[in-house]
């Protein structure tokens, strides 16, 4: 799977880069399809509580785009959220096709 990270309005270090690649590529264990990932991480306007990291994470599988996006404190706390939805999502998807 290829997956492309982009990081907006600052330089993401190593560490989160290795920490998304490696939740982004246990995916394919819930749903075998996925042709690539595509990761954007922003940091919004600062707001008051300070919840100004969003993760946007855009899948694509066979024949359709699944899409998750997520705003919290860190860009780790983001990603797995956005994680857990992509897999709430992937797994409809697959019992949606074998229902057929």
């Amino acid at each position: 799977m290829n997956i492309k990270m982009h990081s907006i309005r600052f330089n993401a270090d190593q560490r989160l880069l290795d920490f998304i690649n490696t939740k982004v590529k246990k995916l394919p264990i819930v749903y075998d399809d996925i042709l690539g990932a595509e990761v954007f991480l922003r940091l919004d306007k600062d707001t008051s509580d300070r919840e100004n990291k969003l993760v946007e994470i855009k899948l694509n599988v066979k024949g359709q785009t699944v899409f998750a996006k997520k705003q919290c404190k860190t860009f780790e706390e983001a990603t797995d959220l956005s994680i857990d939805a992509l897999k709430k999502q992937l797994v409809r998807r697959k019992e949606k096709i074998r229902k057929k």
